[in-house]
């Protein structure tokens, strides 16, 4: 099990848009099976919402208000015993500019 983890590559990816950030694993996952690294996911991890309160007026009128939502989606993908093929292959992937990115290893 110990070889496994130190194997490991951990991608995570944020956006505020679920169809840039579906597209991006797409790209993710093919990049991968082409240089046959095993992988594991897409995970869809938990929607994040932030709500923002507004006041509609700036003088009267405390109780007239907006609510303004953002949800952020999240997405995990595992990769275990990645070759040096498979880590150029993924810097070298264009990822659209909606979508954060982070690497661990």
């Amino acid at each position: 099990m110990n070889i496994i983890n130190k194997n490991k590559i951990r991608i995570k990816l944020k956006a505020y848009n679920h169809k840039l950030l579906n597209t991006s694993c797409e790209n993710i996952l093919n990049t991968t099976s082409i240089t046959e690294s095993k992988t594991i996911g897409p995970i869809s991890m938990p929607t994040k919402r932030k709500i923002y309160c507004v006041l509609r007026s700036p003088h009267v009128d405390k109780d007239s208000r907006e609510h303004f939502e953002i949800k952020i989606h999240s997405k995990i993908i595992d990769l275990y015993k990645p070759s040096t093929q498979t880590i150029d292959a993924l810097m070298k992937l264009n990822i659209p500019a909606g979508v954060d990115v982070e690497i661990k290893l």
